[in-house]
C-alpha cells in the first residue's frame, strides 16, 4: 500500500558528497519506485533560529523558513531521518529543527487543568532514524545503550505520537570501503521500496 514518506536529512553540511546524502537518495529511488509519494527536508539549505525560551517555544510561531516543513510533518504517514552521530546524538541543527516543528498545538497539545498528560498530535505516524557514525553500531547500542538515538525516539517522537520508530545504524563509515558502502545504499534502497 503507497505511504507518504518524508525525508529529512539532518546533516549540516551541504556537500553532496556526504554519505547521508546517498543514503537519502537511494531510499527516495526506491520510495518513488514503489508509487510512494516521497517528499524530502534538507535542514543544510535551510536557515532558521534556535529557540531560546520556554515563551517562545509555547507562544511563538513557526519560522517562516520551516512552515513547509512542519506542513510536510504533518502529511506524512512515515517520517525517515537520517544524520550522522556527533557526540553522542543527533547534530545540533536537527534538535533545532526539530524543537521548532514539534510545537503545542503542531505537534502535542498540553492537557486542560484537571486532565492528564499531555495529548499526541501526530499519532498513526511510524519513522526510521538512519544513522552513520564513526564507531562499530554494537558498541553504540551495547556500551552506550543508543541514548543519544533513544532520546530522539522516546523523548520527542514517541511523546507526540510518532511511533513504531525504528532504526538503522552503519558504523565505522570513515574506514568502510566502497563495496560496504554501495551494500548500504542497496539496504536503505529496499526500506524505500517497502516504505519503512
Amino acid at each position: 500500500m503507497p505511504r507518504r514518506v518524508l525525508i529529512v536529512i539532518g546533516h549540516p553540511d551541504p556537500s553532496p558528497d556526504r554519505l547521508c546524502r546517498a543514503l537519502a537518495s537511494a531510499y527516495a529511488e526506491g520510495a518513488e519506485r514503489a508509487g510512494h509519494a516521497v517528499r524530502k527536508i534538507d535542514l543544510a539549505l535551510l536557515t532558521f533560529p534556535m529557540l531560546r525560551t520556554m515563551q517562545e517555544f509555547e507562544h511563538g510561531t513557526i519560522p517562516g523558513s520551516l512552515k513547509e516543513a512542519a506542513k510536510a510533518v504533518g502529511w506524512a504517514e512515515h517520517i525517515v531521518f537520517i544524520f550522522p552521530l556527533w557526540l553522542g546524538t543527533m547534530p545540533a541543527m536537527l534538535k533545532a529543527f526539530l524543537e521548532q516543528v514539534m510545537r503545542p498545538g503542531t505537534a502535542f497539545a498540553y492537557p486542560e487543568k484537571g486532565e492528564g498528560l499531555a495529548k499526541s498530535l501526530l499519532r498513526g505516524r511510524s519513522a526510521r532514524l538512519v544513522v552513520t557514525m564513526g564507531m562499530p553500531a554494537p558498541v553504540y547500542r551495547i556500551w552506550f545503550l543508543s541514548h543519544g538515538i533513544a532520546g530522539m525516539r522516546r523523548g520527542i517522537l514517541n511523546f507526540v505520537g510518532i511511533k513504531p520508530v525504528r532504526e538503522t545504524l552503519f558504523g565505522m563509515v570513515e574506514n568502510s570501503s566502497d563495496a560496504i558502502r554501495g551494500k548500504w545504499i542497496g539496504h536503505m534502497h529496499e526500506l524505500g521500496l517497502r516504505g519503512q
